[in-house]
């Protein structure tokens, strides 16, 4: 990185924002099941849900038009003031990277919603990313989870830090449980390229 600044990519779904606890009762609804019926421990594609693999896409459209699915979710614990002090105290430069266009044709849904969560949320960020190559968009560090995407980072030899969920507990690499973890890790990775760029 050419930066001047130590330059953060943050996912947003199941990083920064509780997706999956947010889809949950969406799905249930689209169902016609007891959200309770729905398992919290999934995996990616979500089958333990009985979404096919041709119906998540017309799940995910309901969710984003119907039910403002990125305007509602709860962040994740910890995730907002753990951004603040990095961006605020450390000086980072926070770039959100999402794949949140996910969808053709409500992707001013999508935006406009996720600018709303961002801001109301306190969520600091300079770059607001759309985009499925994570990697293309360029940063000293990436904090994700969603198994794809991790691949491709760490295929590319990203450094990136896994924010542990159900659905990538098969990917080695160095991981997070928290918010707490996540911001140590970051601080640890900022000193190191603090002490290279002196």
């Amino acid at each position: 990185m050419s930066e001047e600044r130590f330059v953060l990519g943050v996912d947003l779904d199941g990083t920064v924002a509780d997706f999956y606890g947010g889809l949950r009762p969406i799905a249930a609804e689209w169902l016609g099941k007891q959200v309770e019926t729905l398992p919290r421990e999934v995996s990616y594609g979500l089958p333990e849900w009985g979404i096919g693999a041709n119906e998540y896409d017309e799940l995910h459209r309901f969710a984003v038009t119907q039910r403002d699915l990125f305007r509602t979710l709860a962040p994740v614990p910890g995730a907002a003031p753990a951004l603040r002090r990095l961006a605020y105290e450390h000086d980072v430069r926070i770039r959100v990277i999402t794949h949140r266009l996910y969808i053709k044709y409500v992707h001013q849904l999508a935006v406009r919603q996720t600018i709303e969560w961002l801001d109301r949320n306190g969520i600091p960020y300079w770059d607001l990313c759309f985009l499925r190559d994570k990697g293309a968009v360029g940063a000293d560090l990436y904090i994700e989870d969603g198994p794809p995407y991790l691949e491709a980072l760490l295929k590319e030899q990203r450094r990136v830090i896994i924010f542990s969920n159900s659905t990538n507990r098969a990917i080695p690499g160095a991981r997070v449980e928290t918010w707490q973890q996540a911001e140590q890790s970051v601080v640890a990775a900022l000193a190191e390229w603090q002490a290279r760029n002196r």
